[in-house]
């Protein structure tokens, strides 16, 4: 039975993450497939073609995306991007989602050397007890002026969805800077502690790790 038992889960190890990759790349095609809605009928692969073509729509989003992106960078298009966004903003509940979601995009995909490019160890909710967390920001000009020393924005995420959590402010040699990848970091937090990534140090010199300000 013990045997079975490990065949059985060694088999589940396998196929669990295909199906769970090709119902998601799957989920992912037929939701970026909804924007060839904006295509007049007629001139929808199954109308030229007489078949559905899997994934054209993304092949048309990426171009969407593109366009949108060169007309959002010239002048014109900025201009109107400010108008659209200054309407939104007038808009109960609407302001709020909208501006919540661009600040968190830009974030995240901003080419900031600092934002979401760090993973941090910080003691936190007490002394002895360690969190991950993101670093956010580092120039906090008010925050650092009022507290009277150097600290840190850092984003602790939440077990198993790290897309939320909270920001704490913390000394800035109190943090430790992880040799951790931002994505082995997610997948840390989404599995809830057990896919753990594997590190090699560079120096038994090294260790314990020290605070980031501490650090040569």
């Amino acid at each position: 039975m013990k045997r079975f038992r490990r065949y059985l889960i060694a088999g589940l190890l396998v196929w669990i993450p295909i199906y769970v990759t090709v119902v998601v790349v799957q989920f992912v095609t037929r939701q970026l497939d909804r924007s060839l809605v904006l295509l007049p009928r007629q001139y929808r692969p199954e109308e030229l073609l007489g078949i559905a073509i899997p994934g054209f729509g993304i092949v048309l989003t990426l171009l969407l995306l593109l366009i949108t992106g060169l007309l959002a960078a010239n002048i014109v298009g900025r201009s109107l991007v400010a108008n659209w966004e200054s309407l939104l903003k007038r808009i109960p509940f609407v302001r709020a989602v909208y501006s919540a979601t661009k600040t968190f995009a830009e974030i995240v995909l901003s080419d900031s050397e600092q934002s979401f490019k760090k993973v941090l160890l910080i003691e936190y909710p007490r002394k002895g007890v360690y969190s991950l967390a993101f670093l956010t920001a580092n120039r906090l000009e008010e925050v650092q002026h009022r507290t009277g020393g150097e600290v840190v924005c850092a984003f602790v995420a939440t077990s198993p969805s790290p897309l939320t959590g909270f920001i704490v402010f913390v000394p800035a040699d109190q943090v430790i800077e992880l040799d951790m990848e931002v994505d082995e970091a997610f997948k840390m937090l989404v599995s809830f502690g057990v896919v753990v990534p594997t590190w090699t140090a560079k120096s038994a010199a090294e260790l314990p790790l020290k605070p980031t300000s501490e650090t040569p």
